[in-house]
C-alpha cells in the first residue's frame, strides 16, 4: 500500500503553484498534479492487480480537496474488492454511449424512417404528406418523447380527437405511426408490441373506420347533362378548357393530362401511352384514342419550345386549380346541387359504362386505370383489352357528342366483349 503523506489543509493545497506531483495526504497515493501551464488536477496513484495505475479524479478547484478525498476512498474501496476503477469507469461510459445511441425521439425516428424509405415512394408529394401528417398530429403529443416510452395511451391521445371527424386522415396517421414504431423496434430503439397496431389492439378501443367514415364522392355530372356540358365546354377558350375536354374524352386523371408530353402520343396507332412513373398505380397505361380525341389533338396548337400538350400560358404544367376553375365558372351541378369537379367526370364515365352500355366492368376499370380483380386474377391477366377499349372509348365520345335518351343502352359486338 502506498505510504500516506502529511495531510494538507485546503488552504495549503490552494497555495501550491510549482509544477509537479504534490502528495496531499488523507488517502494513500492522492496527489495534486500541477502542469507546466499551471492547470491543476487530482490523481490517485495505486496498484491494481499487478499494474500501477494513475487515475484522474477531476480538476481542481472544481473538485475540492474534500471531494478528492471522497473519490480516492471510493476508488480504493473498489480496488480492495477486486475491481479496477478505470475499467469500471470505461465500462460505465461504454454502456452510457450504447444507451444514448438507442434513445431516439419520435420526431427523430420518423425523420430517419422517411429518409430510409422515401426513395421507394412514388413522388415527393407522398414523402411530404408523410412528414406533414406526423408533424401536425403526432409530434405535438409524442415528438419529444423517446420512442421506447410511447404507449397506447399516447397513441389514443393523438387519434381520439380526430378519429370521428377526420377518419381517413386519422387512419393514415395511425398507420404511419405504426410503421415508424416498427422501424424503431427493428433498429433496437424500443421493445415490445407496437401500441399503434390495429389488429387485436386498437380495433378494441376505436370504432372501425368503415363504420364511421363519411364517403366524400367527387361531384359528378349526371349522364343526361353530358351532351349540353360538352357543347358548352367547346365554346370556351383557353388551354385549361381543352385539357378538361381531352380528360373527359379519355377518362384520364387531371395529373396525367397536365403532365402529358406530345412524345407519349402515337398518331399512327391512335394510342396515348402513359409511362409507369406518371401513373398512380405505377404501371404503364395505354389509352386508345377516339376519333374525337385524335381530331382534337391534330387541331391543337403546339407551344414552341414546349413538349407538353396542355402547357400553362407561360410554359410548364397547368395547375390542377386552373382546370377546376373551368368547371366552377361553368357552374354545372351534380344531383345533390354541388358544382361538378374535373375528377367527377371519371365517375360519369363509369356510370355511363354501367348504366348505358353492356361493356364489362373490368373493361371500364381498365379504362380508368383502376386495379382489376384480385392478385390471382392480375397474375394471370396479361392483356389490357386495348382494341376492345378502343370501341368503348369511341362509344363514349359519341355519347358525349350526341343527345342520348335516358335509359338507352349502347350495344356492343358480343365477340368484341
Amino acid at each position: 500500500m502506498a505510504r500516506k503523506a502529511k495531510q494538507l489543509s485546503a488552504l495549503e493545497v490552494g497555495r501550491l503553484k510549482t509544477p509537479g506531483l504534490w502528495a496531499v495526504g488523507g488517502v494513500a497515493g492522492l496527489y495534486l498534479h500541477i502542469s507546466d501551464s499551471a492547470a491543476r488536477s487530482w490523481i490517485l496513484r495505486a496498484t491494481v492487480g499487478d499494474k500501477r495505475r494513475d487515475m484522474g479524479l477531476g480538476g481542481y478547484p472544481d473538485v475540492t480537496l474534500a471531494g478528492a478525498h471522497e473519490k480516492a476512498r471510493e476508488a480504493r474501496a473498489k480496488i480492495d474488492s477486486g475491481l479496477d476503477p478505470i475499467l469500471v469507469r470505461k465500462q460505465a461510459q461504454s454502456e452510457l454511449i450504447a444507451q444514448q445511441a438507442t434513445e431516439v425521439t419520435f420526431s427523430k425516428a420518423y425523420a430517419l424512417y422517411i429518409d430510409a424509405q422515401g426513395d421507394a415512394w412514388k413522388n415527393a408529394k407522398h414523402r411530404q404528406q408523410w412528414a406533414n401528417t406526423l408533424e401536425t398530429y403526432a409530434a405535438p403529443v409524442i415528438g419529444n418523447m423517446l420512442v421506447r416510452d410511447v404507449t397506447h395511451t399516447h397513441i389514443l391521445s393523438i387519434l381520439e380527437p380526430i378519429w370521428k371527424i377526420k377518419t381517413e386522415t386519422a387512419t393514415r396517421v395511425r398507420g404511419r405511426i405504426e410503421s415508424v414504431l416498427d422501424w424503431a423496434t427493428v433498429r433496437g430503439h424500443r421493445k415490445g408490441e407496437n401500441p399503434a397496431r390495429w389488429k387485436g389492439h386498437l380495433e378494441h378501443m376505436l370504432a372501425a373506420p368503415g363504420k364511421i367514415a363519411k364517403v366524400e364522392h367527387h361531384p359528378a355530372l349526371p349522364l343526361d347533362a353530358m351532351h349540353g356540358f360538352m357543347q358548352d365546354l367547346r365554346t370556351r377558350n383557353g388551354m385549361a378548357a381543352r385539357a378538361l375536354e381531352f380528360a373527359i374524352l379519355t377518362a384520364a386523371r387531371s395529373g396525367e393530362i397536365r403532365g402529358m408530353p406530345w412524345s407519349e402520343v402515337d398518331f399512327d396507332t391512335g394510342v396515348w401511352t402513359i409511362p409507369a412513373g406518371r401513373m398512380k398505380m405505377a404501371k404503364e397505361h395505354r389509352v386508345p384514342l377516339s376519333e374525337a380525341a385524335i381530331r382534337m389533338l391534330r387541331g391543337h396548337t403546339r407551344l414552341e419550345g414546349c413538349d407538353l400538350v396542355f402547357p400553362a400560358p407561360r410554359g410548364g404544367k397547368l395547375s390542377d386549380m386552373t382546370i377546376t376553375a373551368v368547371t366552377r365558372r361553368m357552374g354545372y351541378k351534380d344531383k345533390e346541387g354541388k358544382v361538378c369537379v374535373p375528377h367527377g367526370f371519371r365517375s360519369t364515365f363509369r356510370d355511363w359504362a354501367a348504366e348505358r352500355t353492356n361493356y364489362p366492368k373490368d373493361m371500364a376499370d381498365m379504362a380508368l386505370a383502376h386495379a382489376v380483380g384480385d392478385k390471382v386474377d392480375a397474375a394471370y391477366r396479361r392483356g389490357d383489352m386495348l382494341e376492345k377499349r378502343r370501341k368503348m372509348m369511341q362509344a363514349w365520345a359519341e355519347f358525349c357528342d350526341l343527345p342520348a335518351a335516358s335509359g338507352s343502352v349502347t350495344a356492343i359486338n358480343r365477340k368484341a366483349a
